[in-house]
């Protein structure tokens, strides 16, 4: 029974005991996988990202705030922020994934992990206050259905190769990281999309999800939930096959080829992003792995401030012992 009450028609724990989140799997890749996703980083890394530094909008925790856009895949153009060091030289550099509610404004992700570092918080397409596109839905449950019909044409894909094109961006902004190595960070919708990403791109020494979304979809579509998920659950009771499509979008799947050390946070209760997908992510990953576990995710509960705060401690020891 989920130590929460609430007033959802399903459990967000999904009747699961640690132990037994722990032992979720994920699913065996599709035929191709490894090389769609190395042709996907291939066009990306080829993408001319021309970044532009707009003007100084801020100023807090060490960092100062810039506006920043680059061109992605598809040649188009997407927005975010760029953060630097107040005083001298960036030691560490971050990209920073954002959650499905898109990116309005930099917020919680600054202050940064570690002192002296850069980053750039990018808002993929058609999410967030920058990149909303014509054509491409704005809200999540739109959005997580955008070109579904083909893995070609799948947002998703796009969202990945957004990401990689913003990692360009940075080091053509800040070319001292070349030599650091970077952390990836990403909660929710950004965390999926970081483990769908970091398998292929050398350029990032470790990173660090929080409860991330599209892992182990065939069992994930079995849950009902109020997050993207459920457009999904519900796409698939009338186009059962969608599966073959998802089956390339697995963030489990692709976790298991992730060669960096990674520390996950998944939730034992979330309403929106069901444990057993976020679990199968973390099980996934190799040995050099990092669990810390959180009472709930999505969900305002009592010592929600003391979690957060414990999630940020350990990020910034996680990033400081292997980019510090």
């Amino acid at each position: 029974m989920s130590e929460f009450e609430h007033d959802y028609p399903f459990d967000p724990g999904y009747g699961r005991n640690l132990d037994e989140l722990l032992d979720i799997p994920a699913p065996a890749p599709p035929e191709g996988f490894d090389a769609y996703w190395r042709d996907r980083f291939a066009a990306a890394a080829e993408v001319a990202t021309a970044p532009a530094v707009g003007p100084q909008e801020d100023e807090r925790d060490g960092c100062r705030i810039f506006g920043v856009s680059y061109t992605s895949v598809g040649g188009l153009r997407l927005g975010g922020w760029l953060a630097l060091p107040v005083e001298g030289a960036a030691e560490h550099g971050f990209v920073i994934g954002h959650g499905y509610g898109g990116r309005q404004e930099p917020g919680a992700d600054v202050p940064l992990p570690l002192a002296r570092s850069a980053a750039i918080l990018p808002c993929v397409r058609g999410m967030g206050s920058r990149s909303r596109r014509p054509g491409i839905p704005g809200e999540a449950d739109g959005h997580v259905l955008h070109g579904i019909e083909s893995r070609e044409t799948y947002v998703i894909g796009d969202c990945v190769a957004d990401l990689w094109c913003a990692t360009s961006a940075l080091l053509e902004l800040v070319p001292e990281l070349r030599t650091t190595g970077l952390g990836y960070l990403g909660e929710s919708f950004g965390g999926g999309l970081g483990a769908l990403a970091l398998p292929w791109d050398d350029r990032f020494a470790c990173g660090q999800l929080t409860v991330p979304t599209f892992g182990n979809h065939p069992l994930r579509v079995t849950l009902p939930c109020v997050g993207s998920g459920e457009a999904v659950r519900a796409y698939r009771e009338d186009h059962p096959e969608v599966m073959d499509v998802l089956a390339y979008f697995d963030a489990a799947t692709a976790a298991s080829g992730i060669g960096v050390p990674m520390m996950v946070a998944p939730a034992l209760f979330d309403p929106s992003v069901p444990p057993p997908g976020q679990f199968a992510v973390y099980n996934a990953l190799p040995e050099v792995r990092e669990l810390h576990v959180l009472r709930a995710g999505h969900f305002a509960y009592e010592g929600e401030r003391e979690g957060v705060a414990a999630l940020a401690s350990a990020r910034r020891d996680f990033f400081a012992a292997r980019l510090g």
